[in-house]
């Protein structure tokens, strides 16, 4: 694993029910305390140290390495994964045609996200983990 890389900064959209699923999920399996979640709809986020406008960084998922780059889309999510002892499984996604395929689901998928996060949002909602402040995590059923 590439330690330039963590902790990882993984931005996301604090009001989009998806995102917090996959916020949960990543939360849960970090259990090396190697990733950073930030809500960029927080009144309080500034997203200058981004190099970014909140507009652009809610059009694709962003993430900071360790050394300063900002990585998007599905890069972000690689990196992620990885920190959580994934990366064997995401590694297929950077060989060039899976690259090519992951890229044109997440474009499609980010166009989307609101629409889907309004339409299937309770259905995450009831699979989303909640973590309580000393790490344990558990899905509640509604």
């Amino acid at each position: 694993m590439d330690d330039a890389c963590y902790p990882l900064e993984f931005l996301y959209d604090g009001h989009c029910r998806i995102c917090l699923f996959d916020v949960a999920w990543l939360r849960k399996g970090d259990t090396r305390g190697r990733l950073v979640f930030i809500d960029i709809t927080a009144p309080t986020f500034d997203p200058a140290s981004y190099g970014r406008t909140v507009d652009a960084l809610l059009e694709r998922i962003h993430a900071r390495r360790a050394d300063g780059t900002v990585v998007e889309g599905p890069e972000a999510f690689r990196l992620a994964l990885t920190a959580n002892g994934w990366g064997w499984a995401v590694a297929p996604t950077r060989w060039p045609v899976a690259a090519w395929i992951t890229e044109r689901a997440y474009r499609w998928f980010a166009r989307h996200r609101v629409e889907l996060s309004q339409r299937y949002g309770n259905v995450f909602a009831r699979m989303t983990p909640s973590c309580d402040a000393d790490g344990s995590c558990r899905v509640y059923r509604r």
